[in-house]
């Protein structure tokens, strides 16, 4: 089954708590989307509180992909602003749900985000990724390539630093 994608959704409260349940179970099942876990609902609201008056004051955007009905991927354009930097963008947020995991949904999630990047008239699109966990090979696969590293930057638990690795898509060479 292949992904629906909405951009710019109406972000209403069931669509908030399909979000805030993604984000669990992504933190959850080990995915680096700003938590370790064991992570709650209300761990996650947190951050997502901002994050959604980010989306609907904006000037960041959503992407959300459905399988069926149910939501199984989404990622935020979040919007650099400052002037200098608007012909780029940062995306964050990328999850996919753990149970769709092989399905290819990642890779379709991040191609549709290349052709909306290519459509908002970006130049490039910005993702950064925690080491250790294989996703810089998945974004090198997908035409990114790491542009550097902050060393240490994330602690995930005591003793255990990971590199924050900074992966970069010119959109003007990408497929």
């Amino acid at each position: 089954m292949s992904l629906r994608f909405v951009l710019d959704p109406d972000l209403t409260p069931q669509l908030r708590a399909e979000i805030v349940d993604l984000w669990v179970d992504v933190s959850n099942a080990g995915g680096a989307v700003g938590f370790v876990p064991p992570v709650s609902t209300a761990d996650v609201h947190v951050i997502a509180e901002p994050t959604f008056a980010g989306i609907t004051d904006g000037p960041d955007r959503l992407l959300v992909g459905y399988a069926g009905d149910r939501l199984a991927a989404m990622l935020i354009f979040g919007d650099n602003r400052f002037a200098l930097k608007t012909h780029w963008c940062v995306v964050k947020r990328v999850m996919v749900h753990p149970d769709t995991q092989g399905a290819g949904y990642g890779a379709a999630l991040m191609t549709e985000a290349a052709r909306l990047g290519r459509a908002f008239g970006h130049e490039a699109l910005h993702v950064t990724v925690r080491d250790g966990l294989g996703l810089d090979r998945f974004y090198a696969g997908l035409g990114y390539r790491e542009i550097g590293r902050l060393p240490g930057a994330l602690r995930v638990a005591p003793d255990d630093d990971r590199d924050e690795i900074l992966m970069w898509l010119d959109l003007a060479v990408a497929d």
